[in-house]
């Protein structure tokens, strides 16, 4: 249920965004949004508050964001607040943010390694898939996790290349298993 809320509020903000041809300027402003929403979680548990009324929740809207968003994100958050969906207002962004991207040809990759990868090696990684893929350009998230023994991971969407030495290990080991000794 919370995806099709924030498919379905995030696609409407979306073609409004496109509809003005203000994919860039929207963009811009809902990270900014996103981050003053995530460095004030006490605003998020106010607006999510069921004791305090709706009417009072568009008040502090007015009063927090007026003159500092767009006319249109501040009409959409009054939106979003009026329907009782606020709780889904990270997830709706979101939605927004990934449909810019797409629309963008803008592809996002998360590279897990075992140990830091060099600027060079980055740089690399994300030559090689904008080389394999059809985006035109890369957003790339570098992690390590050590677990991982060697090798690396790299995610893009629901894609996934796992060629580390711990998955390689699980599965020799998994075959291992499988495999009947005779005597």
């Amino acid at each position: 249920m919370a995806k099709l809320v924030s498919k379905t509020y995030g696609e409407a903000l979306f073609e409004l965004a496109v509809e003005e041809g203000r994919e860039d300027a929207f963009l811009t402003e809902i990270v900014a949004l996103r981050e003053v929403l995530k460095e004030n979680p006490d605003f998020n548990k106010l607006m999510n508050h069921p004791k305090i009324l709706k009417e009072e929740k568009l008040k502090v809207l007015d009063d927090v964001f007026e003159g500092r968003i767009s006319k249109e994100l501040s009409g959409f958050l009054h939106l979003v607040v009026s329907k009782d969906r606020y709780d889904e207002i990270d997830a709706i962004l979101d939605y927004f943010i990934d449909e810019v991207k797409k629309l963008k040809g803008i592809g996002i990759a998360y590279v897990t390694t075992a140990i830091p990868l060099s600027l060079a090696k980055q740089k690399e990684i994300e030559e090689k898939l904008l080389a394999t893929t059809s985006f035109k350009q890369m957003e790339m998230h570098f992690m390590v996790d050590e677990e991982l023994i060697g090798g690396m991971v790299i995610r893009i969407g629901d894609r996934v290349v796992d060629s580390s030495i711990k998955t390689k290990l699980f599965e020799m080991r998994r075959t291992l298993l499988k495999t009947k000794i005779e005597q």
